[in-house]
């Protein structure tokens, strides 16, 4: 029973397109049952974040051109979307490729940030909801363990996310150089974007608790705090919310230093000079360059996380491409897996086929024991019977393919059957 993936991500669309069809935690349930009752899909289990959204399925009746088209159709129904509109954005891969894919995927190694670990949360607490929706099938289920295994195999021996390859978790990294403990830290955020949202989420999973958000806006300051538990300010109150902060992330679109050195120095003599660690991620600087020059601050730009990203980033492409060789050794173990049980599906039915013929001839048999005929009689005409029955489709079978001339096949009757002729 193959796997099928059938996508679209970062890559292939813009993000207005992946907003159309994100599906969020909520609505996955119903679309997992929804996806199910199509005929053409046996199993299934949908993987949506920001950057992608993914769906995962076996066929029905292993045919795997009637599974694409019923995805493709059914996601364009869902979103109320023509399969046109999306189409040309979508990927597909199947068979080995779609258990690479997937495994790639869990690892990080097809993320916008390379070797970034959320997604595999993520795929996690998708199969998870599969799973509750009675769509995971002992072919998926046993995918999404051997995936989740090879991700945790793949962040160890590789280190494919020791090293940070974004400016906001660089800051971070630059923050434990400073700080040991950061549950007791103050941060004061400048900005309200993308970039200061992301440094706020590493942040936080560092043990930040505490966080201030000043921005231009009020609403915006508040509307970033509140997804926190902090507080939103203007950018008026920045010099009064300095002295409480030790670290500082600033990130604005100012064409002008929203922090000068005098507001600096005048923190610092209020904080008792406690050091205190500023990260300018903007371009033009949010913060005076001259601020460098006092003492107890660590001042860096995005200059100086450049060269960091950059050596960091390397890395990250060599571990990539050792988490390849362990991704490729794995989906070959899992794709051996799934053709064992097709094998144990074959023998299964091979076996039923067998005792239903036996069982039927041997009913035939204590019939006519039953009428007085003779144990002798009855008992030569049921072998004879099963005799033929078990032989008639393999002779036929090596009958049309010496016809052929399959000298494999005929091979293969010789060992299953047990007719190899001694040297």
């Amino acid at each position: 029973m193959p796997v099928l993936t059938l996508g679209i991500n970062h890559k292939t669309a813009p993000v207005a397109l992946r907003e159309q069809v994100a599906i969020g935690d909520e609505r996955l349930p119903v679309a997992l049952r929804s996806l199910r009752q199509s005929p053409a899909v046996a199993e299934a289990a949908i993987v949506s974040t920001c950057n992608r959204l993914e769906i995962y399925a076996t066929a029905e009746s292993g045919e795997e051109g009637q599974l694409t088209r019923s995805l493709i159709e059914w996601l364009g129904e869902f979103h109320k979307l023509e399969p046109g509109e999306i189409e040309d954005c979508l990927y597909r891969h199947t068979g080995e490729a779609a258990v690479a894919h997937i495994m790639q995927v869990a690892s990080g190694l097809d993320s916008l940030v390379l070797g970034e670990p959320q997604i595999l949360g993520q795929m996690k607490n998708s199969v998870a909801l599969a799973r509750n929706a009675g769509t995971l099938g002992p072919i998926l289920e046993r995918l999404f363990q051997s995936t989740f295994a090879v991700a945790k195999q793949v962040r160890h021996e590789t280190g494919i996310g020791n090293n940070p390859v974004s400016v906001a978790f660089a800051a971070v990294s630059l923050a434990r150089h400073i700080y040991s403990d950061f549950s007791d830290l103050k941060a004061l955020f400048i900005g309200a974007g993308e970039t200061v949202e992301l440094a706020a989420r590493h942040f936080r999973q560092q043990g930040v608790t505490d966080m201030t958000m000043a921005n231009r806006t009020l609403a915006n300051a508040q509307k970033l705090a509140a997804r926190f538990d902090g507080t939103g300010v203007l950018l008026g109150e920045i010099p009064a919310c300095l002295e409480q902060a030790d670290i500082v992330i600033a990130s604005t679109a100012s064409p002008l230093p929203i922090v000068g050195k005098g507001m600096v120095e005048k923190a610092l003599d209020r904080r008792r000079h406690r050091p205190m660690l500023m990260i300018d991620l903007a371009v033009p600087r949010d913060i005076e360059a001259e601020v460098r020059d006092l003492h107890d601050v660590y001042l860096y730009t995005v200059d100086d996380l450049e060269g960091v990203i950059q050596e960091n980033l390397e890395s990250r492409k060599k571990a990539a491409r050792e988490a390849r060789t362990i991704i490729h050794t794995q989906a070959q173990k899992y794709l051996a897996w799934v053709a064992a049980q097709e094998n144990l599906d074959a023998v299964r039915a091979l076996r039923e086929k067998v005792m239903a013929m036996t069982d039927k001839e041997l009913e035939r048999a204590m019939q006519r024991l039953r009428k007085g005929e003779s144990a002798e009689a009855v008992l030569t005409e049921m072998s004879r019977r099963l005799a033929n029955k078990y032989l008639h489709t393999p002779t036929v079978q090596l009958r049309q393919a010496g016809e052929r001339g399959r000298q494999d096949w005929l091979k293969i009757g010789r060992i299953l059957f047990e007719l190899e002729q001694d040297d």
